[in-house]
């Protein structure tokens, strides 16, 4: 546990405790421990107990806030996920899977039913954390990802712009891995005439980006599925790991 995270907590508690015993003490003192009850022994009991009083219903009520706000930055950040998807990020990652020498494995492992249980979502990140994949792109592959990513440069602006986007720790980091390769990309104004050399290291870029988007994605769909089934069958219908995808229902 982190204790600089719950750092006032812990003041005010030690601070409320030693009040309350500090009360209690003074009642020792003045009125010894015969056990008799009076208006003063009610009294010092009341003020003994308050400290106490407060500190349950502030760290209550401070667990019970701070749950409800987690929980409606979670819904807007899976929002704007889903929004980031449907502009660019499954675009991305139908560019890329088509350059993925191992590309039939990774639709095995990523190949999303309504029926996945929330273990199936975990084998299936389990799986992909260990999946090895090697993307190949040639000068005009990646000439076509460069002008993909200027025409969403604004749009990809707004959501760092966003604070909900940057709260979670994968999202973050992925937004970090697409502006690199956007700044990489955009500093380059000859493709064909780039060296083997420089062609493998925008490479490694394009796969830090890979990497990041496949976990995000499958996270993404796992949400979907348990909160807008509706949703997530659209998403699988246009699924990039899937050759075969057709976003009409023909079922």
């Amino acid at each position: 546990m982190d204790l600089k995270k719950y750092a006032w907590e812990l003041r005010l508690s030690l601070i409320l405790i030693a009040l309350s015993a500090v009360i209690f003490a003074v009642k020792l003192l003045l009125l010894g421990d015969s056990g008799e009850s009076n208006t003063f022994s009610y009294i010092f009991n009341a003020l003994g107990f308050l400290p106490l009083n407060v500190l349950f219903v502030t760290l209550l009520l401070n667990t019970l806030l701070t749950r409800r706000a987690k929980k409606a930055q979670q819904e807007k950040l899976k929002m704007v996920v889903g929004l980031f998807f449907s502009e660019l990020g499954t675009t991305l990652l139908r560019m890329f899977v088509k350059h993925d020498s191992n590309a039939s494995r990774l639709s095995s492992i990523l190949s999303v039913d309504k029926s996945w249980t929330s273990r199936r979502y975990q084998e299936a990140l389990d799986e992909l954390s260990a999946y090895h994949g090697t993307i190949s792109m040639d000068g005009e592959n990646l000439q076509e990802v460069c002008v993909l990513l200027n025409e969403k440069h604004d749009f990809l602006l707004r959501l760092v712009e966003n604070p909900v986007f940057l709260e979670g720790e994968r999202t973050a980091d992925l937004m970090q891995a697409v502006f690199h390769l956007s700044e990489e990309l955009s500093d380059r104004s000859d493709f064909a005439s780039l060296p083997k050399t420089d062609i493998a290291h925008l490479n490694g870029d394009v796969k830090r980006v890979y990497q990041w988007l496949l976990k995000v994605w499958l996270s993404h769909m796992e949400y979907l599925s348990q909160k807008y089934p509706y949703l997530l069958s659209l998403s699988l219908r246009k699924s990039p790991f899937d050759e075969r995808a057709d976003v009409v229902v023909r079922e």
